[in-house]
C-alpha cells in the first residue's frame, strides 16, 4: 500500500459519501485548503489525521485503504495473516513514520493497534483525541511526553492521555518497533 492510493481513497469517500471539501472540512476541524492538498498529494497525512478524516466519514482509518478481505466473513473477528498486513511507509520528510496496520478488516472497533517502526530522528510531536498505548517490541525508543523524556527499553510500556503533544526516536542506530494502541473516545461520527 502506498500513500498515494490512501490519499486517493480520501477523495473517493468523500465523493461516495457527497461530502463537499467545506463540509468534510467542517466535521474535521481542518481547513478546506489541507484537505484538499491532501487529496492530490502522494504522501499520506500522519495517523492521527487519518483518524479525523476517516470519523467524519463515518468509517475506521483502515476503511481508507484498499485492501482485500479475508476468508472470514464473520464480521465479529478479523483474523490476518502476517504477509496480508499493510504497511505503510512515512515517505515524508515531515512525518518519517512507517506503520503496519493490526485488525485492518474489523469493523466498529473501539482501538485502532499498529506496529510503529519509528525513525532515529523526532520530525513533530503529536496531539489527537483518546489515549494511546505503546510497547516496546525490539530497539530503544526516546518518548517525549509534554517536557518529560523517557528511555524505553524492549518490554517496556507507557499509557497516556494523547491530548497532551508526544513524539519518539529510535535510539542505538537500529530499528525500534513498537506494538501501539489508540483508544478513540470521540468520533466524528454522523
Amino acid at each position: 500500500m502506498d500513500e498515494k492510493t490512501i490519499c486517493e481513497n480520501i477523495k473517493k469517500c468523500r465523493i461516495r459519501k457527497q461530502y463537499t471539501l467545506e463540509k468534510l472540512a467542517l466535521l474535521t476541524g481542518l481547513t478546506k485548503g489541507y484537505l484538499s492538498k491532501v487529496e492530490r498529494s502522494d504522501k499520506a497525512p500522519p495517523y492521527s489525521t487519518l483518524n479525523k478524516i476517516a470519523g467524519a466519514l463515518g468509517m475506521e482509518v483502515t476503511g481508507l485503504l484498499e485492501k482485500s478481505k479475508g476468508p472470514l466473513n464473520d464480521m465479529r473477528i478479523d483474523f490476518t495473516r502476517t504477509k496480508d498486513a499493510a504497511v505503510i511507509r512515512g515517505k515524508s520528510k515531515t512525518e518519517g513514520y512507517d506503520y503496519q496496520i493490526l485488525a485492518g478488516n474489523k469493523p466498529g472497533k473501539n482501538m485502532e493497534p499498529f506496529i510503529i517502526y519509528a525513525p532515529d530522528e523526532i520530525k513533530k510531536m503529536y496531539t489527537h483525541e483518546g489515549e494511546e498505548f505503546l510497547y516496546v517490541i525490539e530497539g530503544r525508543l526516546e518518548f517525549i511526553y509534554g517536557d518529560q523524556t523517557y528511555i524505553m527499553e524492549p518490554g517496556d510500556t507507557v499509557y497516556f492521555d494523547s491530548c497532551v503533544p508526544h513524539t519518539g526516536r529510535s535510539l542505538g542506530g537500529g530499528t525500534t518497533r513498537l506494538l501501539v494502541m489508540i483508544y478513540f473516545y470521540k468520533r466524528n461520527r454522523l
